[in-house]
């Protein structure tokens, strides 16, 4: 799945807030560290504020910080502020072949899947794998061996 990349902004930028929830974050800090263009980014924080996912606190020292629940935010709720995620209804142009048909099926179940997915993944999961993710990078980096679990390993 390709998203735009309006959606990866509004995804680096909720859970960098909701990572840091206790903390007010600049959309220059956001920018700087994931690379973003600070206009563009400002677009999306707007869209991000008027879905009430996080507040704006303006003035010196302000910032963003993160005001929904990182336990019932899922990763749909972000990515439909940005992407079409009805399913497509204009694939149905040569339904009169049973091909077609099944390739429709086929298509529109595997939408439903991935839509199911993304409803399933809340944002303290994802922060969870993050975190993850970091410590085995930053054992590698210190040249601590990863362990592995048993059922992984060949």
């Amino acid at each position: 799945m390709k998203l735009q990349k309006s959606t990866m902004c509004g995804l680096y930028a909720v859970l960098e807030l909701a990572a840091h929830a206790d903390q007010q974050i600049s959309a220059g800090d956001i920018a700087k560290k994931y690379d973003i263009s600070l206009n563009h980014l400002a677009k999306v924080l707007r869209t991000l504020v008027r879905a009430r996912l996080i507040e704006s606190v303006r003035g010196p020292g302000g910032g963003y910080t993160f005001s929904g629940n990182p336990k019932r935010v899922t990763l749909l709720d972000i990515i439909a502020l940005f992407e079409d995620t009805a399913p497509a209804s204009d694939l149905t142009a040569s339904d009169d072949h049973e091909e077609s048909r099944a390739l429709h099926k086929v298509l529109g179940d595997i939408d439903e899947i991935a839509i199911t997915t993304l409803r399933s993944v809340s944002l303290t999961s994802l922060l969870k794998v993050i975190d993850i993710e970091r410590r085995k990078s930053e054992r590698a980096a210190h040249g601590q061996a990863v362990r592995l679990p048993s059922a992984s390993r060949a």
